[in-house]
This record gives C-alpha cells, structure tokens and sequence, in this order.
C-alpha cells in the first residue's frame, strides 16, 4: 500500500489539506482549480447513472438522496459483498413509499447486482457516471483509488479510511482525481448544512473573539451486535459485525466522532499537532464486543496551542451528546444549534431547511452538470485522520505528534480478501478478542 504513497504528502503545509472546506457554501462547490468531469452530463438530457458499492443502512440511505435530488438521477448497477444484503436493499428501494412516483429512476436488473468482494469492479466497469462508496470504511481507500482509476465522479461515505496507510492511498488517489478533473464528495454532511455554514461564517469573522478551547462530544448508546452463526468463517463473522473491528471500522472515535472532529478543524482551517488521551472497555467486556473500545477523551493540541477537548462513549445511562463548542474571548458558541453568547449574541432562525443529506446530493450533481469546480476529498482524509490521531492517543496512552501518526506503517488490512482468510486479529482459546492496552500498545 505503501508504494502508492507520494513521499511528499507529509510536507505539505499543515493548513493547505483543508483550504477547501473554508469555502463552502449553500448550493455551491469547494473553490479549487477543476473544471467540469469529461464524463458529465450537461444540456438538454442532464441523467446522471449511479453506481453504489456497499448495501448497507448508509449506502442505502445515500442512494435514495440521490434518487430524490433535483435532476434526473437512475440507480442503474449495485454491489455488494453479501447476497443478502444487496437483494434486501434492491427490494427496500423500490418498495420505498417516498420513491413510488419516482421507482422508474431504479433500473438495477438482476445482471447488473454483483456480489463478493471484487464486485465493485463490475460497478466500475459498467456505464456509470457517478459511484456512491458505502462499504464498511476499511475497504474505502481501495473503492476510492480504484474509482479514480476508472475515471468515475465519486461520493464516498466518511469515514474514508481506518489507519494511516489508508489515509495515504486516499491523499494520493485525491490528487489523481484533481488531474482527471473528477468531482469528489464526502459525507461529511455538515459542510452542507445551513446552521453549520451560517454560524462559521459569523466565527471567522470573530463572533467570538480569538478562541480559546473547544470541546467535542459524540455520546450516545452502543449499537447493534450480530451473533455468530454456526458455520461462519472468521472472515463473515467480523464483515457482519465490521462496527466492532478496527480494520473495518476504525472504532467509534473513527466511525461517529469524526463529524464533531470535522467542525473543529473546519473552525481551525486546519488539524491538530498534539493529542494525548484516554479510554478504555468499562462496560465492553463480552466475546462479542471485539476489541474497540467504549470511551474515549482525548486533549487535541492545534498549531496556535488551542485546544479541543473531545468525547465519545457509548455506555448506557450517562451523559449524551452530540455536538461542538467553542469558546473565545468575545463569547462562546454551540455551533451545531447555531447560538452565540456573549458581546455578538446570535441564534440561527432557519426554517424549512432541506436535509444536508440530501443537500450535498444536490451540491454534488450540480456541480458535475454545471462544471463547478467540487473535490472534498482532502478534508475528508484529513478530518478522518485526526480520529484515527485520537484513536492512537487512547489506545496508546501516550502523548502523540500528527507528523509522527500520519507516517505510521501500521496497516490494520487483511493479507487477502476471501471469505476463507483470515483478519490480522483473531480470538483467543477462550473466544475474547485482543484489545490495546494504554501505555503498552504501540501504534506508530
């Protein structure tokens, strides 16, 4: 994985990755150089065909707001790894009451439904202008090179990668895809969310004087566990159940947290230099439960010496929350509710506004119909490396540089991809999976 990796991407200054996240905005595009996709569609006949890889609830979910945006969108081709999850997923979409008037933008016979683990080289290969990139985010960065490769428009579900290397491979497949002048989406959806644009905007014009700390927070319940079938391989088993394995998931820090990470970073023009942390398995002690952890704080250290202060928990009858703060000479803010206290006090009054699931479906195709330029590919690695930053400093106890983290070799992947190999962790003789362990796990 390494061999495509650009030895200069390390370089770079810290602040260029996520330029283009500052310029976000309401049915526009992210500012770059690229113009419009050889392959887009413009004029009289504006369809765009759609691909999607992953069947799962967010592949799913991405697939029917791009059925409902505005334009002309087909489903015309859909893969998955198991057999199950695709014809289930087929059948949920055109039994969808909220698409019965339009079930004839889903156009997926049974010749174009691939199954397996290379089955998103027949999406790619089949008359497709757009791929919708939803598998578990482990196979992400592999979907996404590949994607590039084949010169397909992408929208790819956060988080983009599990471990550095990962990280990487998307930087590198990002920079391809700005010389084949490719459209890029991310789902990281509150880059497209009116409360979100709206109060930054009022924070970069310093709305609350210089900031001091920040703090994050995505706590909330444990999700769903899939019991062991008899006759499963290891490999089914943890594909099943991928929220539980690193080099499926990236543990929660990754999966959820990433989008209260995002905000920060989107407010700093930037990402975090230092971390330290904590967590742990308080409540996360069966055979099922793997090896992620169920809570994790971690101090983030930006390159003015700010600081954000993050959580995520998932145990039951503690405080929840999801959301971003952020606290400045002048005052202080919840920026996900849109609310400003202080010399500046303000309140988002939105009403009516549009889904930014949907919205960036929309911010998508009408870039790639109208030749706005449109990549978020960079700040979408970025931001998923800065919970991947985290994850080590929890799993690690130790006291981590990005430079250090973002170099890692450690490459959480499988040898092979085959329902009969094996993933690199495996449970014991006594059926417990191993975990990291604060102050002796290394993960640089």
């Amino acid at each position: 994985m390494n061999d495509n990796t650009p030895s200069d991407e390390s370089s770079r200054s810290r602040r260029d990755f996520l330029k283009a996240s500052t310029t976000a905005a309401v049915g526009g595009a992210i500012a770059s150089s690229i113009i419009l996709p050889r392959n887009a569609h413009a004029g009289v006949d504006d369809t765009l065909k759609i691909g999607l890889v992953g069947c799962g609830g967010r592949g799913g979910g991405a697939t029917k707001d791009a059925l409902v945006s505005t334009g002309n969108v087909r489903l015309v081709a859909m893969a998955d790894a198991f057999e199950d999850n695709l014809q289930n997923k087929r059948r949920q979409l055109m039994e969808d009451k909220e698409l019965a008037s339009i079930k004839d933008r889903i156009d997926v016979p049974l010749d174009r439904c691939y199954v397996g683990f290379d089955a998103y080289k027949q999406v790619l290969a089949s008359d497709i202008d757009v791929v919708i990139l939803a598998t578990p985010p482990g196979f992400r960065p592999i979907h996404f090179a590949a994607a590039v490769e084949a010169g397909k428009n992408i929208f790819m579900e956060k988080p983009v990668a599990v471990d550095a290397p990962g990280i990487r491979k998307v930087l590198a497949a990002a920079k391809e895809a700005r010389k084949k002048k490719l459209a890029v989406g991310v789902g990281l959806q509150r880059h497209h969310q009116n409360v979100y644009i709206e109060t930054m905007k009022r924070l970069k014009d310093g709305a609350i004087g210089d900031i001091s700390y920040m703090r994050a927070y995505w706590n909330g319940i444990t999700p769903w566990i899939r019991a062991r079938k008899p006759g499963q391989t290891e490999m089914e088993y943890q594909m099943r159940n991928w929220y539980f394995f690193n080099w499926l998931c990236g543990d929660h820090i990754t999966e959820q947290h990433i989008h209260n990470l995002d905000v920060i970073n989107w407010l700093k023009e930037g990402h975090p230099v230092k971390a330290n942390g904590m967590g742990g398995r308080q409540v996360r002690t069966g055979r099922d439960t793997s090896e992620i952890f169920d809570h994790h704080f971690v101090e983030f250290e930006y390159e003015d010496g700010s600081r954000c202060y993050s959580q995520c928990r998932h145990i039951a009858g503690c405080f929840n929350s999801v959301s971003e703060h952020a606290h400045g000479t002048k005052g202080s803010v919840n920026i996900g509710a849109g609310r400003i206290t202080g010399d500046n006090a303000w309140r988002y009054r939105g009403r009516g506004d549009i889904s930014p699931y949907r919205q960036e479906h929309n911010d998508l195709y009408a870039a790639i119909r109208s030749g706005n330029p449109y990549v978020e590919a960079e700040y979408g690695a970025i931001s998923t490396m800065t919970s991947i930053f985290g994850r080590m400093a929890t799993y690690s106890g130790k006291a981590l540089n990005w430079d250090d983290a973002i170099n890692s070799n450690i490459d959480l992947a499988p040898e092979n991809y085959a329902w009969d190999a094996m993933p690199q962790v495996l449970p014991g003789p006594d059926g417990y999976y191993p975990h990291a362990n604060p102050g002796t796990s290394i993960v640089v």
